[in-house]
């Protein structure tokens, strides 16, 4: 479930940023630079904030 919800927050938090790199101003790119490092680095780390703030939701594994 934990990993339903991961998809979802970060698929929108991309397209978010995409719409707003085109829309309002191209420094927006920044965060999807950002969203990706940080998928990159959990990969290797095995570290993710976001799941740590979905488990304190509530959310189970």
């Amino acid at each position: 479930m934990l990993n339903k919800y991961f998809r979802a927050i970060v698929g929108t938090l991309i397209l978010l940023s995409v719409v707003l790199t085109v829309y309002v101003n191209e420094n927006w790119i920044w965060f999807t630079v950002f969203i990706g490092a940080n998928i990159l680095q959990s990969a290797f780390t095995k570290w993710c904030l976001m799941e740590i703030i979905l488990q304190k939701l509530g959310i189970k594994k």
